[in-house]
């Protein structure tokens, strides 16, 4: 008898790692579409206005792109079963101030990721 906990479940993932916007701003549109349908997930980012929405919505179609492709999973069973985002590489730049002091300004970066599986209908 084989071991059930070795078999893994197929799952498509897109990551995009280094992307100039604040890790902040990507979390509230992830935790938008996690655990949604596929379907409902790219109308979701299409209606909300954030800047991140864009960004989350071209590395959905690339996800979804990806089950399609590479593991032949069928796109109208497709959800969201992980989404996150991580801090990328920070970017540190220097502002002027008075009396010749100098500010630090960190221009933060993102990594993230999106697991897509399939729902047992």
């Amino acid at each position: 008898m084989a071991n059930m906990e070795n078999i893994k479940e197929p799952e498509a993932k897109a990551i995009l790692r280094g992307e100039r916007i604040s890790p902040r701003k990507v979390q509230i549109v992830l935790d938008l579409i996690r655990n949604q349908s596929v379907d409902k997930a790219i109308a979701a980012l299409d209606l909300t206005p954030k800047s991140a929405s864009p960004i989350v919505k071209k590395l959905l179609n690339s996800a979804i792109a990806n089950a399609d492709n590479n593991h032949s999973m069928n796109k109208d069973a497709l959800y969201v079963a992980a989404c996150y985002v991580g801090p990328g590489p920070i970017l540190k730049r220097i502002r002027p101030r008075a009396q010749g002091r100098a500010f630090r300004i960190n221009k933060r970066t993102s990594n993230i990721t999106i697991i897509l599986k399939e729902r047992e209908a």
